[in-house]
């Protein structure tokens, strides 16, 4: 069989591109063009100088473990250690992935391959290789997407308790850093209808009423009380709730006041509070 360099290097480094790209993605590393163009080429480079160099067994998956490790540590960019080492396991993960998926492509299509010293030539096309790694990176990207979006949100769920006379329910609660809603000063939650029924009984008994502004407009909407409100180990008295829609996924959206020293994490919010100072500062160079 007669090997082409160029056309070797060009699917290695195509193939390791995307795959480089997708392991940034999961690790939430920006993929500079540059570094991650740098890395996929050597990646081509070194698909085609190793078969070159007979090594035994051993040497030869230690070999491709290196590489592979540095591949991804010169496509990432960041700070974070953490970062890096999710980078290179995602892009072996990957790796195996796609191979395994290609691999089935192959048997299903009849595909013949030959083993060679610690590498295979197969007789592709090359829209197969291509299409399959395109369908493959989709799948990535949308399972990374669903799984960041997911844990951002487990990470602001909170286990509360809340009571209200003889009544007591136990929700799980999203601690929201938009809601920035106040009754006198005083922080408020907003409760499902069916968890203020829940909680108050049919006939609630309303200390106020307050303006809730949304993108679809304002509506006034009243204000109750329950006794106590336990957010994981700290406890709140009198805390003031409203009813609005809280979605389906939780029956109550909490004020962040209420959750200073738990687990939440609002690091993109003080980003955005930190660009908008920047905005008030230097109006004119951040409009260029």
């Amino acid at each position: 069989m007669v090997v082409y360099w160029e056309y070797a290097f060009a699917e290695n480094a195509l193939l390791d591109g995307v795959l480089l790209y997708l392991a940034l993605k999961c690790a939430r590393m920006r993929a500079r063009p540059v570094r991650l163009l740098l890395s996929a080429a050597l990646g081509g480079a070194f698909a085609v100088v190793y078969p070159l160099f007979p090594l035994p067994a051993w040497a030869a998956y230690a070999v491709k473990l290196l590489s592979g490790a540095v591949l991804a540590l010169l496509a990432a960019s960041g700070k974070r250690v953490k970062g890096y080492l999710v980078a290179v396991i995602a892009f072996f993960a990957l790796t195996f992935a796609l191979g395994g998926a290609l691999a089935a492509i192959y048997s299903f299509f009849g595909i013949e391959t030959v083993d060679g010293t610690g590498f295979y030539l197969e007789r592709a096309p090359v829209a197969l290789i291509v299409g399959g790694t395109c369908a493959f990176a989709i799948c990535v990207l949308a399972g990374a997407r669903a799984f960041w979006k997911y844990r951002a949100m487990r990470r602001n769920m909170f286990s509360c308790r809340l009571t209200a006379g003889e009544r007591t329910v136990a929700w799980e609660a999203f601690a929201d850093s938009g809601n920035c809603l106040t009754f006198h000063g005083a922080p408020v939650c907003v409760i499902s209808a069916a968890g203020a029924f829940a909680l108050f009984g049919a006939h609630p008994q309303a200390v106020g009423h307050m303006h809730i502004g949304t993108v679809n407009g304002g509506r006034t909407a009243p204000v109750l009380r329950c006794d106590t409100l336990q957010v994981g180990a700290s406890l709140h008295e009198g805390v003031y709730l409203t009813v609005g829609d809280v979605g389906k996924r939780y029956q109550m959206i909490l004020h962040t006041a209420l959750t200073e020293g738990e687990h939440e994490h609002t690091r993109s919010v003080e980003t955005v509070a930190e660009q908008h100072r920047d905005a008030e500062r230097h109006p004119l160079s951040l409009r260029k």
